[in-house]
């Protein structure tokens, strides 16, 4: 086995972390840990229904990609719109979910084609949002430890594994395919490091602010 596709194994494998934490901790999640939840448990589907497809035969899974990207854009829609409290915050929030969402349907309405502006889009949207929540959260208005956060640990798997992979999303259909190997290793990577931030972010329990 080659060492992209153990890293693609490692990586497919790493999206159940988040699940076993829920799991483990979800008497302790809140509101928008418990949608981020439901959300990682779906997601963690998608690397092996992409498995089970080619194994199949099928040489074509371009559509499950598409379909996980909606998915993504709606629930990181939800999950920052429940937890921004300010109305301009909430605004902002669905304004970039309705821009990338224009956008996947302009440029990447072809769903065997890989959706380089649709993962580019909501990878700039992951990035404002999570930018604009880790500013609150450094400035608040009472004393809180950030490490204690579950969503401080989420929030950082967002912005660590969008702002990583952005490039690549961009660039990735003018890579030869023969060179494509060496940045799915990068993916797969930032995916496992992201899963394992987004494990600890559901095992922190509740932390009172003083």
């Amino acid at each position: 086995m080659s060492i992209d596709n153990i890293f693609a194994l490692i990586s497919g494998i790493s999206g159940f972390f988040p699940v076993l934490a829920t799991v483990y901790n979800y008497k302790h999640l809140d509101r928008v840990l418990k949608i981020a939840a439901l959300y990682f448990l779906i997601s963690s589907t998608f690397d092996p229904v992409m498995w089970l497809m080619s194994e199949s035969g099928t040489k074509n899974n371009m559509p499950v990609i598409h379909l996980n990207i909606l998915v993504s854009l709606i629930f990181y829609t939800l999950i920052y719109y429940v937890l921004f409290n300010k109305p301009i915050l909430k605004k902002i929030t669905l304004a970039l979910a309705f821009i990338t969402f224009v956008l996947m349907l302009y440029f990447n309405s072809n769903m065997n084609e890989y959706p380089t502006v649709s993962n580019t889009s909501l990878s700039v949207s992951l990035i404002i949002l999570s930018l604009i929540y880790f500013y609150k959260l450094l400035n608040p208005l009472k004393y809180i430890d950030i490490e204690k956060q579950g969503l401080f640990w989420i929030n950082a798997g967002v912005l660590f594994y969008s702002s990583v992979n952005i490039f690549l999303f961009m660039l990735l259909t003018q890579i030869p395919i023969s060179d494509r190997h060496n940045y799915y290793i990068i993916n797969s990577i930032t995916n496992i490091i992201a899963n394992i931030l987004f494990s600890v972010g559901l095992l922190c329990k509740p932390h009172k602010t003083t």
